[in-house]
């Protein structure tokens, strides 16, 4: 079931992320489905920690990027998303390449969302798993 209330595409979302922190740490916005929308994001320097190693707060700006997103398609066009609850489990270190990420709902309610979003390595391995809460706040006329 499609899930999205106002019109989506690549272009779209990448257009709205313009200038802002996911488009900092190089956020690209890759596909979307009736009930998903996808990211990745190149692990290199900018995205360490001192280390070598993905830092673990850039993993839950893409968990949040994506999940933010998603809730801002996916409800009325009076309406946007809101930042409640994010939390995140950083499950595998990745040290290069890219780590993919895709935002999938559990629950889209009347007055607040919630999405389940997975981190994965270029082999297809867990790296985080997320869930974010959302406020579906209406816009002020």
């Amino acid at each position: 079931m499609r899930i999205w209330q106002k019109p989506i595409s690549i272009e779209e979302v990448t257009r709205m992320n313009a200038g802002t922190a996911s488009d900092l740490v190089g956020i690209e916005f890759t596909e979307f489905g009736d009930d998903f929308l996808c990211a990745r994001l190149a692990v290199e320097r900018k995205t360490m920690q001192p280390y070598g190693r993905l830092h673990g707060g850039v993993s839950v700006v893409l968990a949040e990027t994506l999940g933010s997103c998603a809730a801002y398609y996916a409800c009325a066009p009076d309406f946007y998303a809101l930042g409640l609850e994010i939390n995140a489990n950083h499950i595998k270190g990745v040290s290069g390449g890219y780590i993919d990420g895709v935002a999938r709902p559990f629950h889209r309610g009347r007055s607040t969302q919630v999405w389940g979003i997975e981190l994965r390595n270029e082999v297809q391995e867990l790296i985080c798993i997320s869930r974010l809460t959302v406020a579906i706040v209406k816009r002020n006329s």
